[in-house]
C-alpha cells in the first residue's frame, strides 16, 4: 500500500527540516495544501516524537511573535513588510 501524503509529509520531516514550499516542491504539491497537511501532521506524531516549528519571521524587523506557527503570513503586523521567512518544519 502506497503511503499517504501526510505520512510522505512526516518521513521527510523526520530525515531533516523543511519549508511548506520545499516540501511541496519535493512531493509535487501546491504549498497552501501542504500548509493544510502540515495542520493534521502535527497533531499526529507519535508519542515518542516533537513535531516541532521554527516561526515564521519578518527579514526587514525580525518580528517572529505570529499568531499561528503553521502558517505563512503575507505581511509583518510590527512594520508591514512583505519579506517574511517561511517557518521551518521538523519531526524528532
Amino acid at each position: 500500500m502506497e503511503p499517504t501524503t501526510r505520512q510522505r509529509i512526516a518521513d521527510r520531516l523526520r530525515t531533516d527540516a523543511a519549508t511548506a514550499s520545499q516540501l511541496g516542491e519535493a512531493l509535487s504539491l501546491p504549498t497552501h495544501v501542504v500548509y493544510d497537511h502540515l495542520e493534521h501532521v502535527s497533531r499526529s506524531v507519535d508519542e515518542d516524537e516533537t513535531f516541532l516549528v521554527a516561526p515564521p519571521a519578518c527579514r526587514d524587523c525580525g518580528f517572529d511573535g505570529f499568531d499561528d506557527p503553521i502558517n505563512y503570513p503575507s505581511r509583518c503586523p510590527d512594520c508591514q513588510s512583505e519579506r517574511i521567512d517561511e517557518p521551518t518544519f521538523l519531526i524528532e
